[in-house]
């Protein structure tokens, strides 16, 4: 039985996903995929995102953490939640996503990573 460690970096990610005012950036690790985003101020997920996927809200299911910054998820149903700096989160798919305040948001997801801002898993779906 091996021992394996892999480290790597979102510095040097595996692939990157850009988009007007944000990115998404992905390592593949252990057999999952973990991703970073970063969006700046004004960056909105149906005005960014959302017509490069050919979807009006996004269908991901997301697990992360925030790491800075702040943003809103809006829930299809109409919920509106407010996610900050420290803040771990689940979001179900069916909601639009936008940056508040005038820092940039950050935040690692842990699961939806491999499918967000993805053109070629929407058009699977």
């Amino acid at each position: 039985m091996m021992n394996d460690v892999i480290l790597k970096r979102f510095e040097t990610p595996d692939e990157v996903r850009e988009f007007e005012k944000g990115k998404f950036e992905l390592l593949h690790i252990g057999g999952i995929t973990i991703g970073r985003a970063t969006y700046e101020p004004g960056w909105k997920w149906s005005v960014h995102v959302g017509p490069l996927v050919g979807k009006k809200s996004c269908d991901v299911e997301h697990v992360g953490m925030v790491v800075s910054g702040g943003a809103v998820a809006a829930m299809d149903d109409g919920r509106v939640i407010e996610i900050k700096a420290g803040d771990v989160f689940y979001i179900g798919p069916g909601h639009d996503s936008w940056v508040v305040g005038d820092e940039p948001y950050v935040s690692i997801h842990l699961m939806g990573a491999g499918d967000y801002a993805n053109s070629k898993a929407s058009a699977k779906k």
